[in-house]
């Protein structure tokens, strides 16, 4: 199963930089800088949602320990790969990475690893894979 999970999360990070294209290139010069923050970051929440959709009987988890576990490991690899990419590649100081999570600045963006982990959760349960 752990190949699988891999893959999903790789269609995630697909997602995510068509997202963040998008936001630059589209969102952002209608919209300006934070409602297009909201609207790639509601964006990015759709597209794990639809994925995990679509994914989750093919992953045919039948334990929440399980769901759980997809949901831990996929947000392990989103906050390594975002903070590994922004800091080694785009040689983002922490502090810039981190102002993405400060709510109490209007940034949502911490939205998208909570939901990465509750998807695999919210969606077998939604599909009724999980033991009552």
């Amino acid at each position: 199963m752990w190949w699988k999970v891999l893959l999903i999360w790789s269609l995630f990070m697909v997602g995510a930089i068509a997202n963040g294209a998008f936001r630059v290139k589209l969102i952002i010069p209608f919209t300006g800088e934070a409602v297009g923050h909201v609207i790639s970051t509601a964006l990015l929440c759709a597209i794990i949602l639809g994925i995990t959709w679509s994914t989750i009987p093919w992953m045919a988890p039948t334990t929440v320990r399980q769901v759980i576990t997809i949901g831990t490991a996929w947000l392990f690899m989103t906050l390594a790969f975002e903070f590994g990419v922004g800091y080694f590649v785009g040689h983002h100081s922490w502090r810039e990475m981190l102002a993405d999570y400060n709510i109490l600045k209007g940034r949502v963006w911490v939205a998208v690893p909570i939901l990465t982990f509750l998807a695999p959760w919210g969606m077998a349960e939604l599909r009724g894979l999980l033991p009552e």
